[in-house]
C-alpha cells in the first residue's frame, strides 16, 4: 500500500499548487489545517536531530554577548575576534541603533504578515527584479523538503530599491533601519578587520558593506513542528550577517557538534560570519551553520536580516594577500562573486559545501 501510495503523490504537482495559491505558510495556518503538506516533512536524519537529548546545549551564555560601548577598543576587537574565529556568531549589545528604530521595523514588518492574503500577493514573486520579493522558500523547487516558515526580500544597496515597490506598512521603517545598520555594519567590519591585524577600512574598501538584501521571515505556528523546521541548517554565503530576532526564539547554532540555542536578549543584534568572509580572512574566521526549529508556539516569531556583500561582483575574491605567508598558504582559490552567488542559489541551503568547492 505505501508503495500505491508513493507513486501516486507527485511532489512537484503540490509545490507549484502551494507557490501558486500566494498564501505562504501563514496562509496554510490561517486555514486551519493541522496536518503539514507532505512537501514540508523533512527526512529522518533530519528530524532525529530536532529531537530532545540528540545534541542541543542549553545556556544564553554560550553564544558571546559583547558590549559595543565598552571604551577599550582593544577589549571589544578582540572579544569579536574570538566570537568569530570560534563560534562565527556572537550578539552585540549597546550598538548604537535606537531601540524604537528595531521595535517600528519589526511591528512593521509582522504588520506586512498579517495582512490580507490578497494585499500581501501583489508581491508574492520569486524573481526579485522589482527589488521586492514576498515567498514561501527561496529554494521552495530544488530542496529535498520545504521550511515552515514565509519570507520578503528587499534589496537595499548598493542602490535602495525604488521606495513605491516597498509595502507601505514598512516603506519608512525599512528604509530607517537600513540605515542605521549600515552604519553598524560599518564599524562591525572595522573591529573584524582590527582583529585580522588588517585596515580598519579593508572590507569597507572592498565594498563589503554595499550589496545588501535585507529579508523577513515569518514562522507561524507549526502544527507539526516535530516533522519540519522553520529554516534548515545552512551558513550564509556573504561577508556578514546582522539579525533581529523577536522574543519567540528558535534560532540555533552548531558548535562543537551540538546545536546551541541563541537567547533572544533585549535590545540586541545578531551578527554571524558569512561564507566570503571565511574566505577572505583564509580562515581565521569561521562561518558557522545554524537553522530555526519550527515554532511550537501560537504565537509567530519574526526576524529581520541584512546581508552584506560586495558589490563589485565582477572582482576577483579569496583569501586577503595580507594573511597569506609561508607558514599558512592561501586555502582557497579566488572566483567572482557572480559565480559565487550563482552556485549558493543553485543548490540547496545544506550547510558547508559552498566554501568546500572553492577549498584548494
Amino acid at each position: 500500500m505505501a508503495t500505491t501510495i508513493d507513486a501516486e503523490y507527485d511532489r512537484a504537482t503540490e509545490v507549484k499548487k502551494f507557490d501558486d495559491a500566494k498564501i505562504g505558510v501563514k496562509g496554510l495556518v490561517d486555514c486551519g489545517i493541522t496536518t503539514i503538506p507532505r512537501f514540508f516533512v523533512h527526512p529522518s536524519e533530519i528530524l532525529s536531530d530536532l529531537k530532545p537529548g540528540s545534541g542541543t546545549q542549553p545556556g544564553p551564555e554560550d553564544i558571546p554577548a559583547i558590549d559595543l560601548s565598552d571604551h577599550r577598543r582593544s577589549t571589544v576587537v578582540e572579544n569579536i575576534r574570538r566570537a568569530a574565529s570560534t563560534f562565527g556568531f556572537f550578539q552585540v549589545i549597546n550598538h548604537g541603533v535606537p531601540l524604537g528604530v528595531l521595535d517600528r521595523t519589526m511591528a512593521s514588518i509582522k504588520g506586512f504578515y498579517e495582512q490580507p492574503t490578497e494585499i500581501k500577493a501583489r508581491v508574492y514573486r520569486r524573481e526579485i527584479g522589482t527589488g521586492v520579493s514576498y515567498m514561501s522558500n527561496v529554494d521552495l523547487y530544488h530542496s529535498k523538503a520545504a521550511s515552515w516558515r514565509d519570507t520578503i526580500q528587499i534589496r537595499v544597496g548598493p542602490r535602495m530599491v525604488d521606495p513605491e515597490e516597498i509595502p507601505e506598512i514598512c516603506r519608512k521603517e525599512v528604509i530607517e533601519w537600513d540605515r542605521e545598520i549600515k552604519r553598524l555594519g560599518e564599524v562591525l567590519m572595522g573591529l573584524l578587520c582590527e582583529g585580522l591585524g588588517v585596515d580598519t577600512g579593508r572590507l569597507k574598501d572592498m565594498t563589503c558593506l554595499e550589496g545588501r538584501v535585507m529579508v523577513g521571515h515569518y514562522y507561524p505556528y507549526c502544527p507539526q513542528p516535530d516533522l519540519t523546521v522553520g529554516l534548515a541548517y545552512h551558513t550564509d554565503p556573504g561577508v556578514l550577517t546582522v539579525v533581529q530576532q523577536d522574543h519567540v526564539g528558535g534560532l540555533q547554532v552548531k558548535y562543537g557538534g551540538s546545536w546551541v540555542d541563541v537567547k533572544p536578549i533585549p535590545g540586541a543584534l545578531v551578527i554571524n560570519v558569512g561564507d566570503l568572509l571565511q574566505i577572505i580572512s583564509n580562515e581565521e574566521y569561521k562561518s558557522a551553520e545554524h537553522r530555526v526549529l519550527a515554532n511550537p508556539s501560537h504565537e509567530a516569531r519574526a526576524s529581520i536580516a541584512v546581508f552584506f556583500n560586495p558589490s563589485n561582483r565582477d572582482d576577483q575574491y579569496g583569501p586577503l594577500p595580507e594573511l597569506i605567508s609561508p607558514e599558512k598558504p592561501a586555502l582557497y582559490r579566488p572566483f567572482t562573486l557572480t559565480d559565487f552567488m550563482t552556485r549558493f542559489f543553485k543548490k540547496e541551503l545544506d550547510g558547508k559545501s559552498l566554501t568546500n568547492y572553492y577549498k584548494l
